[in-house]
């Protein structure tokens, strides 16, 4: 009796072969974590976890300068080493609100964008993920199932060889 196996599609294996490499690979990298401005309260305690843990193992982590998820990563990799985490902004830090402004003083390597002031914030803001995922080795996201921005910087960072973790809030 013969059985056939069903094999996966070839891109998929290549992408299970990347992130096998990437778990193997005790090696630091840069990590780009994205996601929402509007996130219930447990998801960002979650999100501080993982961003300490991933500056304690000596990683260094990228995101932009919101409220939400990436205030939260801020918080968290400031609390080890401020060091190991760079902001960039879709705008100046004078277009961020005063709440945000606050936290990210504090923050050694921030990145402005003035020159994207004019623009409007959804444009300014995915301009600037895709800078972050250009800087970064790989992506984690934060998102939920209708976040067109976060969806389409995934997309992009995926286009881009980039392995990417997307988790829903939803």
């Amino acid at each position: 009796m013969t059985r056939s196996l069903d094999l996966p599609f070839l891109d998929r294996v290549d992408t299970l072969a990347q992130e096998l490499a990437l778990l193997q690979d005790t090696g630091k990298r840069r990590i780009a974590i994205l996601g929402s401005r509007h996130v219930p309260v447990v998801s960002i305690h979650l999100v501080e976890l993982v961003s300490r843990s991933l500056a304690q193992e000596g990683h260094n982590l990228v995101t932009s300068g919101s409220q939400g998820v990436n205030a939260a990563v801020i918080r968290g990799v400031l609390s080890i080493d401020p060091a190991r985490l760079t902001v960039l902004l879709p705008q100046s830090l004078d277009r961020q609100p005063g709440e945000s402004r606050d936290q990210l003083e504090q923050v050694l390597h921030l990145v402005e964008k003035p020159e994207h002031d004019d623009l409007p914030l959804p444009m300014a803001s995915s301009l600037c993920n895709q800078e972050i995922i250009g800087r970064s080795d790989q992506l984690i996201c934060f998102a939920f199932h209708d976040s067109e921005t976060l969806l389409s910087s995934c997309r992009t960072a995926e286009d881009m060889g980039k392995v990417v973790s997307l988790m829903f809030f939803d």
